[in-house]
């Protein structure tokens, strides 16, 4: 279970799928069979920083032990 606050911390969403999309990263949501949406996360400079950040949340759930995993959207 990956928990993330979004960059505006105006959200904290339960995502199945992290994605960059240009220099957005996008969080896939899936609530029932019927149900699923996409929600931008936070946007960057670049997409390169996309990426990194993206890097980022695939350490954070490398370095967990636990089932649930939180990450916070960086600013920049």
């Amino acid at each position: 279970m990956l928990w993330i606050l979004t960059q505006n911390k105006q959200s904290l969403m339960n995502v199945r799928d992290v994605s960059v999309k240009g220099k957005h990263i996008v969080g896939f949501i899936e609530s029932s069979l019927l149900d699923q949406w996409n929600k931008t996360m936070g946007k960057y400079e670049s997409t390169d920083r996309a990426i990194e950040v993206l890097n980022e949340i695939f350490t954070k759930i490398e370095e967990s032990n636990g089932t649930a995993i939180t990450f916070t959207m960086p600013q920049k």
